[in-house]
């Protein structure tokens, strides 16, 4: 998977142009509010995902303006592809090589992508609800059948606990009990099962991404915590307290991934350099299964990735992840980084209204763009070639 053109019209602060990337490393650096994680935003969008900044779809059209449109050519599946979204009175609509969707989710699996950004570092500095939601998205992205399972879990669970407050006040409700304990622990079995597979397929490559950064002085490990381990005992065991409190004590809604570095838990005892290491190693490891599974690798976005972290865990993102196309974002040029090289994109020019963002050129989709690195300076909305 690699992008070869992105073109934006009236997005966020970009106003009007187009980025030509490389197929190995492109670094954007520049000052703050100046554009670089909206130009990682604006790609991201075409995986049919919501933006991983959480906003919503009328924050992303340029203040002033009636609409945003952006087009991502890019090689997927064998061959290269054109998509475009237009976001209008606060709603997108999507077409893949010309052809209208009927969502932007139905795009999901088209242009497949990984992201990091600063949010992602509540991965291991929140609660166990965190590290489930990542292991339950990654899994059905893999395994979209899983999807439904968690959901069946979800409706067992909501109708339990609503059973649990009201069987004080309906005793006659307490012979149902049986039926959805029932439901709970089949559902609740798969879900721990496709749980603790991804939680073992995902150690090896992030413990191995973890060591490359910090030079193998560190190890990283992970381990699924499961709350029960037959939970149709669990729960027969929880009962008494579950009526008392009105809320299922036993499932995997309470499991969690213990993340450790060194054999030391990562939340409590690691260094903020060491935790965003962490993560980023996850985020690594989910984008190597996610090219397993697919036999494609996923674009991987890294959005203000080298704060907080040394020389040598800078150099190994900037210089070491050749399986993949990389975008970075930072603040300063990194000494040692990606060098200027290849084409400059063009601030480009406005369209006319209703018109998509185009240069003139057709784009080169039907082959991969050159593997390398390449290093651009945004100001302003406008990405250009950095200093030489």
């Amino acid at each position: 998977m690699k992008i070869l053109r992105f073109s934006w019209l009236n997005f966020r602060n970009l106003t009007s142009g187009e980025l030509r990337p490389c197929g190995g490393v492109n670094v954007l650096w520049g000052g703050n509010a100046q554009g670089k994680t909206n130009l990682l935003e604006g790609m991201w969008l075409f995986t049919g995902e919501r933006s991983f900044r959480g906003a919503k779809d009328a924050e992303m059209v340029r203040a002033g303006c009636a609409e945003s449109r952006l087009r991502l050519d890019f090689y997927g599946g064998g061959r290269g592809q054109t998509a475009q979204i237009r976001i209008a009175a606060g709603r997108r609509s999507a077409q893949l090589n010309g052809v209208p969707q009927r969502s932007c989710a139905a795009m999901i699996g088209e242009f497949r992508a990984a992201v990091f950004s600063p949010e992602h570092l509540s991965l291991l500095s929140g609660g166990p609800a965190r590290r489930r939601n990542f292991i339950d998205a990654a899994v059905c992205q893999l395994r979209p059948a899983c999807a439904a399972v968690f959901a069946e879990y979800g409706r067992a669970l909501a109708q339990r606990n609503a059973l649990l407050k009201d069987i004080p006040a309906h005793a006659e409700l307490l012979d149902t009990l049986d039926i959805w304990d029932a439901r709970l622990a089949r559902s609740g079995e798969a879900v721990m099962r496709a749980r603790q597979a991804y939680a073992q397929a995902l150690a090896g490559p992030a413990a191995r991404f973890y060591a490359g950064m910090c030079g193998g002085r560190e190890a990283l490990s992970l381990r699924y915590e499961k709350n029960a381990g037959d939970l149709a005992a669990a729960l027969r065991r929880s009962r008494r307290e579950d009526l008392l409190t009105g809320h299922t004590g036993a499932g995997p809604h309470r499991d969690d991934l213990a993340v450790e570095i060194s054999g030391m838990g990562a939340r409590a005892y690691a260094s903020q350099g060491q935790k965003r290491s962490a993560v980023i190693a996850l985020k690594l490891a989910e984008a190597e299964l996610l090219a397993r599974r697919t036999g494609e690798p996923p674009v991987v976005f890294l959005d203000d990735v080298l704060s907080e972290l040394d020389g040598e865990r800078q150099s190994y993102l900037l210089n070491r992840l050749r399986d993949f196309q990389v975008f970075v974002t930072c603040c300063e040029p990194v000494p040692g980084g990606p060098p200027a090289s290849g084409r400059e994109p063009e601030p480009g020019r406005q369209p006319e209204p209703g018109r998509q963002p185009d240069t003139g050129r057709e784009p080169d989709t039907g082959r991969q763009p050159d593997t390398g690195r390449r290093l651009f300076h945004v100001q302003g909305g406008v990405p250009a070639q950095g200093p030489e």
